[in-house]
């Protein structure tokens, strides 16, 4: 008996392994080459990551699908970019929009 004890602990070692440098893209194993993982990988850190709602100030922002974050705590839904709340491309058009009302008031 005690044989058959070491045949499934040495399994479940083998089992258990964890990747250490691949991280969430480890589920592509050797596809797909390092580079187009390595920005796989970037995205999907972002997309994953809580951010921090701009109503609540908690960082309990998180996205649901495709360009649309949800607040846990505050329970605020924003729409936002695909991988991360806020992009560049937005925060171009608040400063112009925010630029144009200075100029109009003044």
């Amino acid at each position: 008996r005690p044989s058959c004890h070491l045949v499934v602990f040495s399994l479940l070692r083998k089992m258990a392994r964890h990747t250490k440098k691949l991280g969430v893209t480890g589920k592509y194993g050797t596809r797909y080459g390092a580079s187009l993982r390595k920005v796989a990988k970037k995205i999907e850190i972002s997309q994953r990551a809580k951010y921090t709602c701009v109503f609540c100030g908690k960082d309990a922002l998180k996205r649901t699908c495709i360009g649309i974050w949800k607040c846990k705590a505050c329970r605020k839904v924003i729409a936002g970019g695909a991988w991360s709340v806020s992009t560049t491309a937005a925060t171009t058009v608040r400063s112009t929009i925010r630029r144009l009302r200075e100029l109009a008031t003044a």
